[in-house]
């Protein structure tokens, strides 16, 4: 059996295209570019999440302490605590669930001080996961692409786009697309923390709110989707995992870099579901 053309695919909805997709059980999988390193953007909060929990398990921190976080000196981002304009005091588990349901850049780099960013790579190659790190947080991200702008957000311009150390993975935060899935898998199987832990955090990332990208390939009610998207210029990402009524379960990573600097990219976030569906309809063939 052929495989799907992703390459027509992605070049269609305007974007180079990468991603890898495994049965979680039998690890069956299909992928094309699987093994790229690229930037992770927000998808970087995964592996923090898998640490965060990690700790928790081995006393190391506990889940229901309460942190106070000033309203100033906050991570900027749209979304949860980067976007309050108060003080707020919360318990680090509930910065974990607004780190992932809602990409909180606040939550995710108040979380990343606590944990500590050379434990998070420390756990991923103990985990086998060598091409994946994280060399910044969420606010060191965003003031490294207005220091190479030269100027704030939104960076349209190709010219500032294309100095933007954000979108280097050497520079930035990476990962593959297959290092990506098989994170997604290690959580789907209690095996990248406690079986609890594990169970939290399947919970939390079945709560993100973005519907446009993974789940837009899967609109059916008996089919669960759980994910974490990543977005910078150019970049649309969505790593997860899709759930059938059948028992079955894929690990999937979609990592898109488009062809226009727009903001606004309809087609580069569906392409990431369209792709995602083929590559699992695929498997279960």
């Amino acid at each position: 059996m052929s495989a799907p053309d992703f390459d027509t695919l992605f070049r269609t909805a305007g974007v180079s295209g990468w991603l890898h997709a495994a049965d979680i059980d039998s690890g069956r999988e299909i992928g094309h570019g699987a093994d790229a390193p690229l930037p992770t953007a927000s998808m970087f909060k995964v592996p923090l999440l898998v640490e965060f929990c990690r700790q928790a398990d081995a006393g190391l921190l506990d889940p229901s302490d309460r942190v106070t976080v000033p309203a100033a000196g906050r991570s900027s981002g749209p979304t949860g605590i980067s976007a309050m304009l108060d003080e707020v005091t919360l318990s680090l588990r509930d910065l974990a669930y607004l780190m992932i349901a809602v990409s909180d850049n606040g939550s995710a780099d108040v979380l990343l001080a606590r944990v500590g960013r050379e434990a998070v790579n420390t756990m991923l190659a103990a985990l086998g996961l060598h091409g994946t790190r994280v060399l910044h947080s969420c606010q060191q991200f965003n003031d490294s692409m207005r220091e190479d702008a030269g100027h704030p957000w939104p960076f349209v311009d190709p010219d500032d786009v294309a100095r933007l150390r954000a979108l280097d993975p050497e520079r930035t935060n990476r990962s593959t697309p297959r290092e990506m899935a098989a994170l997604f898998g290690l959580i789907w199987r209690d095996e990248a923390a406690s079986a609890e832990s594990c169970a939290w955090m399947r919970a939390a990332l079945n709560k993100q709110v973005w519907p446009h990208r993974l789940a837009s390939g899967f609109p059916y009610d008996d089919v669960a989707v759980s994910g974490k998207t990543g977005t910078a210029p150019t970049l649309r990402t969505e790593s997860g995992v899709v759930e059938y009524p059948d028992g079955r379960r894929y690990a999937v990573a979609v990592f898109t870099r488009s062809f226009s600097t727009a903001l606004n990219q309809p087609r580069a976030d569906a392409v990431i579901g369209t792709a995602a569906r083929m590559a699992v309809d695929h498997l279960r063939r």
